[in-house]
């Protein structure tokens, strides 16, 4: 199963179900699961600028496929599809099914308060 696969499964249906689920966890293992945790506790928020993932110890900033978490850093090849990080599986599973937190303000101003 590739992640193309299961995107497109995803985008076909508009929702998470069993089957869909079972993809993206035979695809991407452990982090599936937590992608998929993330969406289902709406810690996935669309600012102006930015989309961000809340994590259990800090917000993570996705941009253009792509994560500032350490994760991304060091363990995934950029270029691989299928070596995402849990926050940027997690902001394309609640794009692609509506479950985006939406902020009309820009994160790099509330960036600033935390």
């Amino acid at each position: 199963m590739t992640a193309t696969e299961w995107q497109r499964a995803l985008d076909e249906a508009g929702e998470l179900d069993s089957s869909i689920t079972e993809r993206i966890i035979d695809t991407h293992g452990d982090r599936g699961v937590r992608a998929i945790e993330a969406v289902a506790e709406r810690r996935v928020k669309q600012y102006l600028d930015f989309t961000v993932v809340v994590g259990h110890t800090d917000e993570y900033v996705v941009e253009g496929g792509g994560c500032t978490c350490k994760d991304s850093a060091y363990n995934l090849d950029a270029d691989d599809e299928s070596q995402r990080c849990w926050h940027v599986l997690a902001a394309d599973i609640a794009r692609r099914v509506g479950a985006l937190d939406h902020h009309e303000m820009w994160y790099s101003e509330v960036r600033e308060f935390l």
